[in-house]
């Protein structure tokens, strides 16, 4: 019977993570030898909730200062590059039109520290592509402006 133990990472300067044994990386480990380092080791990430403390009722005032605006149309006024969609790498999306779906500064009743708050849908017509390609963005509220409709 063999055993696996979990590899660590020396000491370093960094403490914002925890690195665990994947339990896939264990049991390849028991059926096709050692993996590299990369894939035995996996980062435990935590949310940062703000240091004070906010009541049930700031929390409830912000998400309904919020509920009307999601579900609008928006239209990005600040030139933001984005590199994660694969059909147009490096596109900026300053002039584009999207929708606001969701608010995500609030998460579970807790406030947290999200960069960017608000999470817009995009429509990308690609050529030689018969449906728009779909993506979403994480924006600030100074870098998108609201369209009348």
């Amino acid at each position: 019977m063999s055993t696996t133990t979990a590899a660590l990472a020396p000491p370093s300067t960094s403490t914002s993570s925890v690195l665990l044994p994947s339990a896939a990386a264990a049991a390849a480990a028991r059926c096709l030898g050692p993996l590299p380092r990369r894939a035995r080791l996996r980062t435990a990430r935590h949310v940062a909730l703000t240091p004070r403390d906010l009541s049930a009722e700031d929390v409830a005032a912000e998400e309904a200062a919020v509920a009307p605006k999601i579900g609008k149309r928006v239209r990005v006024t600040a030139p933001v590059r984005v590199y994660h969609v694969m059909k147009a790498p490096d596109l900026d999306i300053k002039g584009m039109e999207g929708v606001v779906k969701q608010y995500v500064a609030v998460w579970k009743g807790k406030r947290i520290t999200a960069n960017f708050p608000f999470k817009v849908e995009f429509h990308l017509s690609v050529e030689g592509q018969d449906k728009p390609v779909r993506f979403f963005v994480h924006l600030r509220e100074d870098e998108f402006e609201f369209i009348d409709e």
